[in-house]
């Protein structure tokens, strides 16, 4: 055995020791409330809860209400939490005490660099401060045309899609052709994050002209999801080495020496970083060049988005930046970590909440009929003014102005609900500055059966707050808080839902909308406009708005041109696509056996085109 190898065993020894010896030495901090039982030696709940456990993660949650006990990995005891007052108190009231996790910093700085995930204090407060103009409404006003662009690539590639079987299967009398559409979702995002985010031209939907650098984003999300287990051991390296060992001890575990599929995992994962991390400074530099030039010579030599050149938010963010006080402004270190952040956040979220938004639409067709004519509705109202509020692409489209757009209620009222039900990130990770005091909303039970309304936690205890099982809870959305109801917020839109007459108002984390429970009726109010998918307080989503804009303007341009249907035909075999929805990470589709392999994504919708 080679020497580093040795030495690169040690390393993962003396980190899984560490682990267990930190782990083992805080036991007598015990949480004080009740929870399942431990599943596993050392993994104790987690496989089943994580590991595509999403209705283990509301059954638990129903099981033993808004704050309960759960067992980590080497016997820690973490809190899982999702009771609106506990979540209020983490996130808004006492957010100064509830960090982001070492291991959750530790790993987005690795990967990212230093972006808005990987910082914290007043580096993060000074992050935020700097980009939240950048995400204004004026601005995604300026960027809605880049999206649409986008969007009616993807329409035009999926038509000539159906319009190409459905010729090659004329014979078969059908003219519904059945397509895997999230390759095509993902790569519209991708589009759209990098023409919008940082002004580059991915041309990911030409399929052909891929380059390294969108091949490496798109890998990047599901390459993190197969190495989530091991990110606790991340911060034990970090504090006990200094940069020059990691990056040995990087270079160690990374060599062929392993080659186990976990290892294969690392690598990858290395390799797609240092990729993304050699394009982001590319486009920074380029990015920085082109602002220097005169404004004519920018528009004559830089301009290949339809007038959009110089409107994308990296534009934007170099200007304000370098307009900015000396102590405000960003380094260029940080500038890259922005860059990442803002690309990886835009397109695994937002091509699952597309998917799953098309996937429930094809389920229910009287909610996508209802959808079509309000576009339909919204599109004949438009005409082409001198003032350009509404525009036609090249094949004589209307293009919906951002406030059209943003104000379709129906349109609204299903992004809302799907958002509600699956958000796009399941579970986030707190731990605590110093020992606190949770209050809840509801009643929970202690070790011993007691009843308690508050929780007592010791100084760095480990909560996951569960936005899945904040979305679901009965006690706050109703009997029928687990169905996809997108009238629910048609109703709450009218200021009181028919059910509660006696609403009394109280200031929380969760929408504007009226909710019943056994104990009380309340009228609740949020901070964040999607519940608790983009979270609330200084770490709440600081892009919402463009995730919001492109996922509307993607339904709005398919809707008209193409219904949308669950597989029906059976397979050579005889069996019909049966679609199954993994949580691991993000929500994934896959195909369930026998007609799928069970793990590789796919979304097959049958598609048609629209009559008019």
């Amino acid at each position: 055995m080679l020497f580093t190898q040795l030495i690169g065993y040690g390393v993962l020894t003396l980190a899984v020791w560490k682990l267990v010896w930190r782990r083992a030495s805080r036991k007598a901090n015990t949480l004080d409330v009740a929870g399942p039982e431990k599943e596993h030696l050392w993994k104790g709940n987690m496989e089943s809860m994580f590991v595509d456990g999403f209705q283990r993660c509301l059954k638990v949650a129903a099981d033993y209400g808004g704050a309960v006990k759960i067992h980590a990995l080497f016997g820690e005891e973490w809190l899982y939490v999702s009771d609106p007052r506990a979540l209020q108190h983490i996130l808004v009231k006492e957010q100064h005490t509830f960090e982001e996790s070492d291991s959750f910093i530790s790993c987005n700085k690795l990967i990212f660099g230093d972006g808005l995930i990987s910082t914290l204090g007043e580096q993060h407060r000074r992050q935020r401060k700097m980009l939240n103009p950048v995400f204004s409404t004026s601005n995604m006003r300026e960027l809605l045309p880049i999206i649409q662009t986008i969007s009616h690539q993807l329409k035009s590639i999926l038509v000539a899609n159906i319009s190409a079987h459905s010729e090659h299967d004329h014979a078969r009398c059908t003219d519904s052709v059945e397509l895997d559409v999230l390759p095509w979702l993902s790569r519209s995002s991708l589009d759209c994050v990098c023409e919008g985010v940082l002004g580059y031209h991915s041309a990911a939907l030409d399929t052909g002209n891929e380059d390294e650098y969108t091949k490496a984003l798109r890998m990047l999300g599901p390459t993190i999801g197969k190495t989530m287990l091991f990110r606790p051991l991340v911060p034990i390296v970090a504090r006990n080495f200094s940069l020059y060992w990691r990056k040995k001890i990087a270079d160690w575990l990374t060599i062929s020496w392993l080659p186990t599929q976990t290892m294969r995992n690392f690598r990858e994962l290395r390799r797609i970083i240092e990729t993304m991390d050699s394009a982001s400074r590319a486009i920074l530099q380029e990015t920085k060049a082109a602002l220097e030039l005169p404004s004519p010579i920018l528009s004559q030599s830089h301009d290949t988005s339809g007038g959009t050149r110089g409107k994308d938010m990296m534009s934007i963010m170099l200007r304000a930046n370098a307009s900015s006080s000396e102590g405000d402004r960003l380094s260029d270190a940080e500038l890259l970590g922005q860059m990442n952040v803002m690309v990886f956040a835009g397109l695994e979220t937002t091509t699952a909440a597309v998917a799953r938004a098309l996937y429930k639409l094809a389920k229910h067709p009287h909610v996508q009929e209802q959808l079509r004519a309000e576009i339909y509705g919204a599109m004949a109202g438009c005409q082409v003014p001198d003032d350009h509020l509404h525009a036609k692409d090249e094949c004589g489209s209307v293009r919906l102005s951002y406030d059209a757009l943003m104000n379709l209620p129906l349109l609204d009222a299903v992004v809302r609900e799907t958002l509600r039900l699956y958000p796009s990130l399941p579970v986030l990770s707190r731990r605590t500055t110093e020992a606190a005091l949770i209050p809840l909303q509801f009643p929970v039970r202690s070790a011993s059966g007691k009843e308690i309304n508050a929780v007592p936690i010791a100084k760095n205890q480990k909560l996951i707050m569960s936005i899945i099982a904040a979305n679901h809870n009965q006690a706050v959305w109703g009997k029928d808080a687990s169905e996809w109801k997108p009238d629910r917020w048609l109703e709450s839109s009218q200021g009181v839902t028919p059910w509660d007459k006696d609403a009394v108002r109280y200031s929380g984390i969760y929408s504007s909308m009226c909710v019943t429970s056994s104990h009380f009726v309340a009228y609740v109010s949020i901070i964040d406009r999607f519940r608790m998918t983009f979270l609330a307080g200084n770490r709440s989503c600081i892009g919402f708005k463009f995730a919001e804009m492109e996922i509307k303007d993607t339904l709005a341009t398919l809707l008209p041109a193409i219904r949308f249907a669950l597989p029906s035909e059976p397979d050579d075999n005889g069996n019909v696509k049966e679609i199954y929805w993994k949580m691991s990470g993000f929500h994934t589709p896959i195909v369930k056996a026998p007609a799928g392999d069970g793990e590789t994504p796919h979304l097959p919708l049958s598609m048609r085109l629209v009559r008019e």
